[in-house]
């Protein structure tokens, strides 16, 4: 993909603080949503850790020097105009969330996390947290490269935002310790097939923007990116086994069904996972 527009200002880049953040009283609430790749509930490890002495020093926007920093913002600007448009046509306005460049952890609303969980979203601070070493590991472990693969993973959890927002992740909240656990699951799949249904939309409206342009392949890394990291797939790597009851993320097979629904169609009607029977 290729981006000419000069990238978004909710950028924020705390790399340089190492992961040295104090943690102060009131985390807040759990982060619901955590990472992208790992293909079971992570739910609670941010709170896990004891707290750290020491201050994170945040600076806004990006190094021009720094080119994969540089992509992100770009990624993300492209994602407020896709959103700011469809929030518009259904009547509301939407608002841009922040994303969080860190190194090695972070303290957020949600908790401390390390860089082991992977990208997430926290809805208690409605801001996307990567640490972009997470690029090398989606390529070399996952064999997922490419530019489109790694915007694909910007444009889920920014769908999350977008579920937050739009108050579909409270349904997660809402069944948390009122149905089983596989049950539980099995809506935490549905949120992360729409997340993927939404990056897809993202994708088929950003190809329309004037700063934006779509490359030969790029569909197909980000395919093969939700391919990698269905549950299936991830389970039978680590165990050899596969235990659908488990998963929280969705198949390979469902996952990349829902992102391509969502470049196929653009249309966010279409991407009612929770109604669906088609899973």
């Amino acid at each position: 993909m290729q981006w000419f527009g000069k990238g978004s200002n909710n950028v924020e880049d705390g790399r340089s603080g190492g992961g040295k953040t104090a943690l102060g009283g009131g985390i807040g609430i759990i982060i619901v949503v955590l990472g992208l790749i790992f293909g079971k509930d992570l739910t609670g490890v941010v709170n896990q850790l004891p707290a750290t002495t020491g201050t994170e020093e945040v600076k806004q926007g990006v190094p021009a020097n720094d080119a994969q920093a540089q992509f992100v913002s770009g990624v993300l600007e492209s994602t407020e105009q896709v959103w700011d448009a469809e929030f518009k046509a259904m009547g509301k306005e939407y608002e841009y969330p922040k994303l969080r460049l860190f190194r090695d952890g972070v303290q957020t609303a949600c908790g401390y996390a390390q860089s082991n969980v992977g990208p997430f979203y926290c809805p208690g601070d409605h801001k996307v947290y990567i640490d972009l070493s997470f690029y090398d590991e989606l390529k070399n472990r996952f064999g997922a490269a490419g530019d489109f693969a790694q915007a694909y993973v910007i444009a889920h959890e920014v769908g999350h935002h977008v579920q937050n927002l739009l108050g579909i992740s409270a349904k997660l909240d809402e069944a948390r310790g009122q149905v089983s656990k596989t049950e539980y699951n099995r809506l935490s799949v549905k949120l992360e097939l729409q997340a993927d249904f939404f990056a897809g939309l993202w994708a088929h409206n950003a190809q329309n923007l004037k700063d934006f342009k779509l490359d030969a392949g790029d569909i197909e890394e980000a395919l093969t990116a939700a391919n990698a990291i269905g549950d299936d797939k991830l389970q039978k790597q680590a165990t050899g086994e596969v235990q659908p009851d488990s998963f929280t993320h969705g198949t390979s097979a469902q996952r990349m069904y829902w992102f391509k629904k969502g470049f196929e169609t653009g249309d966010i009607r279409q991407g009612d996972t929770f109604n669906s029977n088609n899973l």
